[in-house]
């Protein structure tokens, strides 16, 4: 992991003042402080779309027309899938989370490079630098794994 430089630590209004940040600041406590917001924010919504995915699933009631009922069953089942990535993308973001507390985040993790800002705000739970995630879609895709 690389040693971060003193710079000043407010919080950047948004992505332009981040993005104007000198490159000797990547990953600065203001830096830090942005995505950690950014996470925090982006988990309070997915905490907020379950609690309506529920409220929505148990109001649902029971259609009569069989091609109503396969209707009703195949949005439910987009639903529940839909939900199902949110949890996965829910365990990446506290792991992001962990990440900034323990001052790796936004380092690959394979090559100890800096993700790099465009990356993070894209991605804010990216743990490859765009090299490295390359590297991994392909050996995926020539080994299936």
């Amino acid at each position: 992991m690389k040693t971060r430089k003193a710079i000043p630590s407010r919080l950047p209004a948004d992505e332009q003042a981040l993005l104007a940040m000198p490159e000797r600041a990547y990953m600065n406590e203001a830096q830090q402080a942005f995505f950690r917001d950014r996470l925090r924010r982006l988990r309070d919504e997915l905490i907020s779309n379950v609690g309506m995915t529920s409220s929505h699933l148990r109001q649902a009631e029971v259609a009569t027309d069989p091609n109503d009922r396969a209707t009703q069953e195949e949005e439910q089942a987009i639903e529940l899938r839909t939900r199902d990535r949110e949890r996965k993308l829910m365990k990446k973001i506290d792991r992001a989370l962990a990440m900034i507390d323990e001052g790796t985040y936004g380092w690959c993790e394979e090559t100890g490079e800096p993700i790099g800002l465009q990356r993070l705000l894209a991605r804010p739970t990216a743990t490859l630098c765009v090299e490295a995630q390359e590297r991994r879609e392909k050996r995926e895709r020539v080994y299936g794994h």
